[in-house]
């Protein structure tokens, strides 16, 4: 059998109301919607932090945030240190095998060449190492501190490159494409797009905001800037199909977390907080362990090796750190010899995508939450970065209340206490490992 090609689209600080094909009425996403129509559609799918390079970790590695080495989101001043390269990536694991690598668009795990992408494994790399950029300028603005003066960001490898008023989610579907054109047939590849939208600074071009004139301006931009990525999404799976290249790929979609409240988002001068993502149904945004901030829409693709699952929606629990494994198994490599705390989403034996958890656990500032099947416990919880939850335990039965307001810790303190103890004990394990 061919070894398949692998696309991971990761977007950044895309909610799980903002697609078409999880509910949204006001987000116009065509080519997802087929995408997902055409693969496996993921109810319960989440990432293992609800912040940036805490969730790209464990994308990338296989491992929790904290078993990676990565649990904050790290700055983006040239020469900050990010993954050890002790870390095996996907891509390095993968390279080992035959597979042609490259990454297009955000990296966020070490702004240092030292630490970039290429010495993780990836062959090519054509975006940013910072968490974020203004999407013309290229420059990095944010959290530098103490007077430092703004960053630029944009690079080829480990060449600084200019490309001044050029929109970043294009330029990122430019390189995808044109890496796809030039793939040799006999050689296999992993492709690791990394859309930095719709991560702040809103910036999107006139012709996507023309596309929602009813909007208002803060779901207007969202919406324009969650298009620019489902076209570019559109023009790659069309450049696989001109390949011939489609029904052998692998496409994996989602994104690192919930939709970011900060009033860095807007433009009006004000420190109110944003509301242009949406959550869907959830409670908690980006920087919460509440299902806001932490579940994310997640579709996968496979036309040669899915055959008959088209169209299905799976409400199995799963996980970033799934990925790894998932994607060295259907390609053929096997996941022996690797240390890993994410498990392939496929049963070896029925072929069916099962669960492999019977426990998920989080932990980030403080926080701390445990998912066991319809169960889900979170202390010193938060609604974003600002905001604390009232309670300082909270136990929401998922099945009837995904939302989480009604806190049951009262109800069933047997089950609160059990959980809180199960999920210490894995945070006391993390803290003995460091």
């Amino acid at each position: 059998m061919k070894r398949p090609n692998i696309i991971l689209f990761y977007c950044d600080d895309l909610g799980y109301g903002d697609l078409g094909c999880y509910g949204s009425d006001a987000m116009k996403t065509p080519h997802l919607d087929q995408l997902a129509r055409e693969g496996i559609r993921f109810t319960n799918w989440y990432s293992n932090s609800p912040v940036c390079s805490p969730s790209r970790a464990s994308l990338l590695t296989g491992k929790y945030p904290a078993k990676a080495g990565v649990t904050s989101i790290l700055g983006g001043k040239r020469g900050t240190k990010g993954l050890s390269l002790e870390q095996t990536t996907l891509a390095s694991a993968l390279k080992g095998h035959g597979y042609q690598t490259a990454l297009f668009g955000k990296w966020h795990l070490g702004a240092s060449a030292d630490y970039g992408p290429n010495a993780h494994g990836f062959d090519e790399f054509y975006g940013f190492r910072a968490g974020c950029i203004d999407y013309y300028s290229h420059i990095f603005y944010w959290g530098q501190g103490g007077g430092v003066n703004p960053v630029h960001d944009l690079w080829r490898n480990e060449t600084e490159v200019w490309e001044n008023g050029e929109y970043m989610t294009e330029a990122i579907t430019r390189e995808a494409t044109a890496f796809i054109d030039a793939a040799p047939d006999d050689e296999p590849y992993f492709m690791y797009v990394a859309y930095n939208a719709p991560h702040y600074p809103m910036h999107a071009p006139k012709a996507y905001l023309d596309r929602f004139p009813d909007l208002p301006p803060d779901r207007r931009i969202m919406a324009a800037m969650i298009a620019a990525v489902d076209d570019g999404v559109g023009e790659i799976v069309e450049a696989l199909k001109q390949k011939g290249a489609y029904e052998d790929t692998i496409i994996f979609f989602s994104s690192d977390n919930g939709p970011s409240t900060e009033s860095r988002n807007w433009l009006d001068g004000t420190e109110d907080l944003y509301y242009g993502g949406s959550a869907g149904r959830f409670r908690g945004h980006k920087a919460s362990l509440f299902e806001g901030g932490i579940r994310e829409p997640a579709i996968l693709s496979y036309p040669a090796g899915l055959a008959g699952r088209q169209g299905q929606i799976s409400d199995e629990v799963f996980a970033m750190m799934d990925i790894f494994p998932t994607m060295l198994e259907l390609s053929g490599v096997g996941t022996e010899g690797y240390d890993l705390d994410g498990h392939s989403i496929f049963d070896a034996r029925s072929g069916n995508a099962l669960s492999p958890h019977k426990q998920l656990f989080w932990e980030y500032e403080g926080q701390l939450a445990v998912r066991e099947g319809k169960w889900k416990l979170v202390l010193n919880g938060k609604l974003d970065f600002s905001r604390t939850e009232a309670d300082a335990v909270h136990l929401s039965d998922l099945e009837q209340d995904s939302s989480e307001r009604i806190n049951l810790a009262m109800q069933y303190p047997e089950i609160a206490q059990r959980l809180e103890r199960d999920v210490r004990q894995w945070y006391q394990s993390l803290q003995e490992e460091a």
